[in-house]
């Protein structure tokens, strides 16, 4: 079994949804609670496997903090880390050799990308969105629109906490 049919066997035994654009590259959709969606490629190279994710845009503040935070989770991470790409976003990127390619290390990294994306969203939006975040619940208060999906936020956000 080549290494792009061990991934799609795995991506196939673990029901995860993907589409595969072109052979040997596979667009996997990761639901979670608090991103509701991590969209991640597993892309088969020559040498490794490419796995890579898009979790936040640049932060518009707290750069320091943010950028901090960020460098500190990649030191207890397995298999990705969090890296910038040219214009500042964040993605989840790692490489994996060929010869380590099985069904569990797909269900492992698959698992890691969810897990880093999903418990960090809300600590990256706090850190690197917290005024806009503030702004957008003023805005839906003033006007009675749900606050549903910032409710992760009302600690800082709910002036009237």
């Amino acid at each position: 079994m080549n290494v792009a049919e061990v991934v799609e066997s795995a991506l196939k035994a673990s029901e995860a949804s993907y589409e595969q654009p072109k052979p040997g590259t596979f667009l996997v959709n990761l639901p979670g609670r608090h991103k509701l969606a991590t969209m991640t490629w597993l892309i088969v190279g020559e040498r490794m496997l490419h796995v890579e994710a898009f979790f936040c845009r640049q932060p518009d503040e707290n750069h320091a903090a943010f950028y901090r935070w960020l460098l500190t989770k990649n030191g207890s991470m397995y298999g990705v880390r969090f890296a910038l790409d040219e214009v500042g976003d964040v993605h989840l990127v790692g490489r994996v050799p060929l010869g380590a390619v099985t069904e569990e290390e797909i269900d492992r990294l698959l698992g890691c990308v969810l897990t880093y994306s999903d418990e960090s969203f809300d600590r990256a939006l706090e850190l690197g969105f917290a005024s806009s975040i503030r702004r957008e619940w003023e805005w839906r208060a003033k006007r009675g629109e749900s606050l549903a999906n910032l409710q992760a936020f009302a600690r800082f956000a709910d002036p009237a906490r």
